[in-house]
């Protein structure tokens, strides 16, 4: 997404000079309209329609001064009384200092620091996403009364985990659309927290941004990397997979922002096509904001893809495609000059620069003192509450995912164990809980902290570090404290020197003798051996799944600044886990056959591929997606679920139900009156287990009879969280949605409603619902 990438280029010295130029954000003024000289200038007048504001503000500004304002740090116009601003600041989970927007310290010293995403969307609960959401944008509101952040996000990531090899899967919602877009959407409305307001445009607490358009997900993987990469990708995969998160995030979510990739889709810069970015995300879809560039995107495409002849011509076919605003300095190099030669017109740039302003003045950045507006009472004491902190605590707590427990092993219980070893590369590691994009914490529980608490530990790492290679690894030594032990826990995985940003994995092994500690570990032990792996990937662990001597599989992802206490509490019982993997976990074969430059979704048994994620992929699992045990046993009655259901079409369609294939009758989803077409499936949960629990309930569909080549295996169509006593029943009302969940992508990339018979699975259950087609007159 927005990095200034590892590249050394002309352009980033370029950018460097161009911010020292710019100076320091903390230094500027800290709001526009402030004083008496800006009064009569009517883009002060918060009476007035924001349209009306923006169109008076661009109509004072020079050329020059257009050109400073569209790169993300814009500079000030001193003359109109606008301070310079920082448009690139992150809150992926927490808020962060990756980018320069955010500064830490003085009255703010850290910001609460959420699990990964992977792991919170492990926890299959968007009321929780929204939550932490409205946690985030409160720090980060604080932080901007504060001069010490701006508020622009340009996160959350909601790209498809296409590849289990890919090294920012950990910062995604995970493989599924359906997951993702629920993700994407419930996380930005509780960043936004937008408000009425007149002239039609929805006030903000803080703007969100989801990244990265689109069909992005390799970095830098045998050779090839992001920059040079051109993703191949049919229109089926494109409607039905890759572009659905992100036209939640619009459509549902209401983001103000998109940013484009760096890497090309079918030949072309994402950040220089129009059908991406004018006709998808703002005709289509109706985008009311803002488009960004990720960071130097604009130089890449003329740099390292030679898309363009000239630099002018780079910035000629971004605006012109639809790009708003440049992270990087090409706008500000070139603008003028392309105006100049005549690649450009005026009206081309003042199009986008009323795009960020509109923003910008929802943000309410030109109503004055920030103090006497909504939300500018936030400061210091609204930062790492303990309320904020317990929420991160129960997040993680909520995602983590027990995959074996082999004759109920766990939970623990302290008052049976005299001690315990707690071995490993990741037995008391800190910032290694909170992966990647996170800011300063405010404070860390490791996981070696958390054990601590219930019972006595005797600590080994075993491991230098996660690569864990070489002869003089110390795993004799955590060897030998497994064998005085009453249980073992090995806490092994990865780290962002295996899987970051710019990085994907070779492989899905645990690193170097990782294996090694936790087989010599299980030999020597006499009593339980936990093994808990913290990573943001899937691995194959499969010898120790199937090793009778490991007791129990916990998957922990990047579990965030309270991941040790959370680890523990699930441990020893005192949380009763039911997370549930978002990803599928394939076995080392996968990565020994299948390319990563590979993109395709569905399977070709022609040669040999097996396809990807559990919608398509025909091969073994380590894990399947969806996976996640607990220490209760829950079972399922469906209460109330209709066996018919009518398709209604709009009367005004002549030719609605057609065949899509030779045994597939199908309605295109354009011509479907999709707001009334959501099938109500009621599902009561008892819990027969002796610990009350949180539970994930999962509808999928199974595909028509006909639709093998176009519908998914097995789909995700509606999920819900629920906390169900020991011994009770609690009844779920799910709902779902026809023209989302039970619809396809045929080879035109043209969705369909498949008219006929479709099996809803939940849990163990099946129930049958028949679709058939009602014409409405028009």
């Amino acid at each position: 997404m927005v990095e200034m990438a590892e590249h050394q280029s002309l352009l980033l010295l370029l950018l460097f000079l161009f911010t020292l130029i710019s100076g320091i954000e903390s230094a500027r003024p800290a709001f526009a309209c402030g004083g008496p000289a800006t009064a009569a200038m009517r883009f002060c007048h918060r009476n007035l329609p924001i349209k009306v504001r923006v169109r008076d503000l661009i109509g004072r500004l020079t050329l020059e001064e257009k050109a400073r304002l569209l790169v993300n740090n814009a500079e000030a116009v001193p003359r109109l009384g606008i301070g310079g601003y920082e448009w690139w600041s992150e809150a992926l989970h927490g808020v962060s200092d990756t980018g320069p927007g955010v500064k830490f310290g003085g009255d703010f010293p850290g910001a609460t620091s959420f699990p990964q995403v992977i792991l919170t969307a492990a926890s299959f609960n968007a009321s929780l996403w929204k939550q932490i959401g409205r946690v985030v944008s409160t720090e980060g509101r604080a932080m901007y009364n504060g001069g010490r952040a701006g508020l622009t996000y340009w996160s959350p990531n909601v790209n498809i985990y296409r590849d289990p090899r890919w090294g920012r899967g950990q910062e995604t919602p995970g493989e599924d659309p359906t997951l993702s877009a629920k993700y994407a959407a419930s996380y930005v409305r509780g960043l936004q927290q937008p408000t009425a307001a007149a002239a039609g445009f929805l006030r903000l607490k803080v703007a969100a941004c989801c990244k990265h358009h689109t069909a992005y997900d390799l970095d830098k993987w045998h050779g090839i990397d992001r920059f040079h990469f051109s993703a191949k990708v049919s229109k089926q995969d494109m409607e039905d997979t890759f572009e659905v998160p992100f036209k939640a995030c619009v459509v549902q979510g209401k983001a103000a922002s998109i940013m484009c990739s760096y890497n090309q889709v079918n030949g072309i810069p994402t950040c220089a096509d129009p059908n991406l970015l004018r006709n998808t995300i703002r005709t289509q879809w109706g985008l009311s904001g803002y488009i960004v560039s990720d960071c130097d995107s604009v130089g890449v495409l003329y740099n390292y893809q030679h898309y363009t002849a000239t630099p002018e011509d780079a910035v000629a076919v971004t605006i012109k495609a639809g790009l708003d605003l440049d992270c990087g300095p090409f706008f500000a190099l070139y603008l003028g000059s392309a105006i100049q030669q005549g690649k450009l017109n005026i009206s081309d740039v003042d199009n986008a620069l009323a795009n960020t302003l509109t923003v910008q003045m929802r943000l309410r950045m030109f109503d004055g003192d920030p103090s006497s507006q909504p939300y500018g009472n936030l400061g210091p004491k609204d930062v790492c509450t303990p309320a904020h902190q317990s929420l991160a605590l129960d997040t993680a707590r909520q995602g983590i995912v027990l995959l074996k427990n082999q004759g109920r092993t766990l939970p623990l219980r302290p008052s049976n164990l005299r001690s315990v070893a707690v071995i490993g590369p990741n037995s008391d590691v800190t910032q290694t809980m909170i992966g990647n994009y996170a800011g300063k914490p405010c404070g860390y529980i490791t996981p070696l902290q958390g054990i601590n608490r219930y019972v006595r530990t005797v600590h080994q790492p075993g491991c230098i570090d996660v690569a864990c290679s070489g002869p003089n690894q110390p795993i004799d030594s955590a060897v030998n404290a497994a064998g005085q032990a009453d249980a073992v826990i090995v806490f092994v995985g990865l780290d962002q020197s295996v899987e970051s940003e710019g990085l994907d994995r070779e492989n899905l092994l645990l690193p170097g003798r990782q294996p090694e500690l936790v087989q010599k570990a299980a030999a020597a032990s006499h009593g339980p051996v936990i093994v808990v792996l913290i990573s943001g990937g899937s691995l194959d662990i499969s010898f120790a799944r199937d090793d009778p001597r490991v007791s129990a599989i916990v998957w922990a992802g990047y579990p965030g600044q309270s991941g040790g206490q959370a680890i523990a509490d699930v441990l020893f019982g005192a949380y009763n886990p039911g997370g549930r993997l978002p990803m599928t976990w394939y076995p080392q074969q996968f990565s020994d056959k299948v390319a990563m430059t590979d993109m395709g979704m569905r399977p070709d048994p022609a040669r040999g591929y097996p396809g990807r994620s559990y919608r398509f992929y025909t091969g073994p699992v380590v894990y399947p997606f969806g996976h996640g045990l607990s220490y209760s046993k829950f079972a399922y009655a469906i209460a109330h679920a209709p066996a018919e259901f009518a398709v209604r079409i709009d009367g005004s369609f002549q030719t609605a139900v057609a065949n899509s294939s030779d045994s597939v009758r199908a309605v295109q989803v354009s011509q479907a009156r999709c707001s009334e077409l959501i099938v109500p499936v009621h599902v009561d949960i008892t819990n027969h287990g002796d610990l009350d629990g949180v539970h994930s309930v999962l509808i999928y569909s199974t595909r028509p009879i006909g639709a093998e080549t176009w519908v998914p295996r097995r789909q995700l169509v509606s999920f819900e969280k629920v906390h169900v006593a020991s011994g009770e029943t609690t009844r779920m009302k799910l709902g779902v949605d026809v023209c989302a969940g039970l619809s396809f992508a045929d080879d035109d990339g043209i969705r369909r409603i498949a008219i006929g018979d479709h099996n809803l699975e939940i849990g163990d259950l099946t129930h049958k619902i028949s679709l058939h087609a009602e014409i409405i007159p028009a």
